[in-house]
């Protein structure tokens, strides 16, 4: 039987315009019920998740900044911070490259240095916590920083993932959506996250489900017994994976849920 769902949110539960669907809330209230536990698992903060998910907070852990940061009714069951002596390394050669922008992504806040067009909108649409300052720098020790989101002009399959990660050879550089690459510790990803989530709550790994759509979800996919891809998925995880269900703007998440509902927990 299945005890326990994570889902990828942008690309994956999100439709096309990135808005989470409304259905989704009574699903959850009716997995709590079915004693089922839903995870939303994102690259996004914990102030953004709490938001999206209010009406049903008390019912979800929620899988923040790729894995690094777990939270379940407002205890922290897991958090995977950069080491302090690395960040700094770690800005100045983003900053060096061209067409990259660095952001701050701390456990309770984000933080941003550069206004240029459409980074910022971008971030302060995706992050309900994000300050602008003068300098990144003056955040280093002020805070546990989750990992790094780093904007890229061109595009992140084509230029961040192949020019930064020589530079960065004591942490973690991974594709996170078409714009974006995330820079992590080394030991945080979604999957090490569901790790601690399955050794709280008990679960084997034949309980769980899991959906995502991009790179930095393949660990996850990977810790759970089922796993699935949307149609639109980044194509070299769909290889991976395989086994694939309807795209994000088709509601293919909420389809598979519905179909575990019906069938008392299974799949």
């Amino acid at each position: 039987m299945i005890k326990f769902i994570a889902t990828d949110l942008d690309g994956t539960l999100l439709d096309g315009a990135r808005k989470l669907p409304e259905e989704i809330y009574g699903l959850v209230r009716q997995l709590h019920d079915a004693g089922i536990l839903f995870a939303p698992a994102s690259g996004r903060q914990y102030a953004n998740l709490k938001t999206l998910f209010a009406p049903v907070a008390d019912k979800v852990v929620f899988i923040c900044e790729n894995g690094a940061l777990v939270k379940y009714r407002g205890e922290t069951l897991h958090l995977s911070p950069i080491r302090d002596l690395y960040i700094k390394d770690a800005l100045d050669a983003i900053r060096a490259l061209p067409h990259l922008y660095p952001m701050l992504c701390g456990a309770e806040c984000a933080y941003i240095e550069n206004e240029r067009q459409p980074f910022y909108r971008y971030s302060m649409d995706a992050y309900t916590n994000c300050k602008k300052v003068n300098s990144l720098d003056e955040v280093i020790g002020k805070e546990d920083i989750c990992k790094i989101a780093v904007y890229d002009e061109i595009a992140a399959a084509d230029n961040c993932i192949k020019v930064l990660p020589p530079k960065l050879p004591n942490l973690r550089t991974i594709i996170s959506g078409t714009d974006w690459c995330d820079v992590s510790s080394p030991e945080t990803n979604k999957g090490v996250a569901i790790r601690h989530i399955r050794t709280r709550f008990h679960l084997k790994r034949e309980e769980c489900v899991a959906f995502g759509d991009h790179m930095n979800d393949y660990e996850m996919l990977v810790e759970c017994g089922r796993a699935f891809v949307p149609e639109n998925a980044y194509p070299p995880l769909k290889k991976l994976v395989g086994r694939t269900i309807p795209s994000n703007e088709e509601g293919g998440v909420l389809i598979t849920i519905k179909k575990i509902l019906a069938n008392g927990g299974e799949l």
